[in-house]
């Protein structure tokens, strides 16, 4: 297994709880620099399976948000993913078998008010997925796309912590869908939408998009409220 992310610290404590089969690479995948050395890294390593996981993400209105926070996104949940893939791609191809694992987002299939940017990622992590898999079709490389509704995790700001309550969003721990990405290996699955209104919803969106439409103006304040910068007391 080997662990790429940008904190030594963090990764070489992740190392120790997972013992000696485990190697690290510190690494910023939104550089050329970064993706050359996680390649290099996984190819001494030997990896087979590449699991895109690097993501960021932006809350708030876009007209309110810098351009330097979108970039941000973009750079973070789309090219990165499809940088390192490209990278890697001779060498998975060399293997017996291999599989990429793109973790997108349910909201690339339900794009949503406040997440524009990083809808727009997932959206294109979504597209690259598929397009990739049918280039990939008489190959022995899978690639995998994985949407994720809401995620108890760190990256989530309090902002959209508060308004995941208000909203009543259901969300799941990150071991809880770390656990469906592993049986989705397993069974070579192309696709997997985890949660299961948001399955009817997105598939909803795709057939008639005019529906969620109305449907997101009624919850358009509340998202409009918790965007707004906080101002300190």
């Amino acid at each position: 297994l080997l662990l790429a992310g940008r904190d030594v610290a963090r990764l070489e404590a992740l190392k120790g709880e997972l013992g000696h089969k485990s190697s690290i690479v510190c690494a910023d995948l939104t550089t050329p620099e970064g993706v050359q050395a996680t390649a290099q890294a996984a190819q001494i390593a030997g990896i087979n399976v590449v699991i895109n996981n690097a993501g960021a993400s932006a809350f708030g209105l876009v007209e309110r948000q810098a351009w330097q926070s979108i970039e941000q996104v973009l750079e973070t949940s789309l090219a990165a993913p499809l940088r390192l893939t490209h990278a890697l791609l001779p060498w998975l191809r060399a293997q017996p078998q291999a599989a990429i694992v793109n973790v997108g987002s349910a909201f690339g299939s339900l794009p949503f008010p406040g997440f524009a940017a990083y809808s727009a990622a997932k959206a294109g992590l979504r597209g690259f997925s598929q397009a990739l898999r049918r280039e990939l079709a008489d190959t022995q490389v899978s690639v995998i796309h994985i949407s994720p509704r809401a995620i108890r995790t760190p990256m989530n700001s309090d902002a959209v912590n508060a308004l995941n309550r208000a909203l009543n969003t259901p969300s799941d721990e990150a071991h809880d869908v770390a656990r469906q990405i592993v049986r989705a290996l397993k069974r070579n699955a192309t696709e997997l939408q985890i949660g299961f209104p948001e399955l009817i919803f997105t598939w909803l969106n795709g057939f008639a998009p005019s529906l969620i439409d109305r449907a997101l103006v009624a919850k358009l304040a509340t998202v409009k409220e918790h965007a707004q910068p906080r101002v300190a007391k």
